[in-house]
């Protein structure tokens, strides 16, 4: 992966504790970004397809779920 120096702005008690503690800030920043942008993906497509799980959960309120529908007895006995 290509990677871009960038300028951001930290608290000066988090920075030296941190750099005290010996953690790689890069590292740290792209691992909450990562997890940032996983959520907020997670909230797009839940709110881009609110309308068809709404829909799924009437059709399962009114009539259950597939599992749910008895069949047959197909052991031998």
């Amino acid at each position: 992966m290509i990677k871009k120096a960038i300028h951001v702005s930290v608290r000066i008690d988090l920075l030296e504790s941190a750099r005290a503690h010996g953690i790689n800030l890069s590292a740290v920043l792209e691992s909450a970004l990562r997890e940032t942008l996983k959520q907020a993906r997670q909230r797009q497509w839940r709110e881009e397809n609110r309308a068809a799980i709404a829909a799924y959960n009437d059709f399962v309120a009114q009539h259950g779920v597939y599992s749910s529908v008895s069949s047959p007895d197909t052991t031998h006995s």
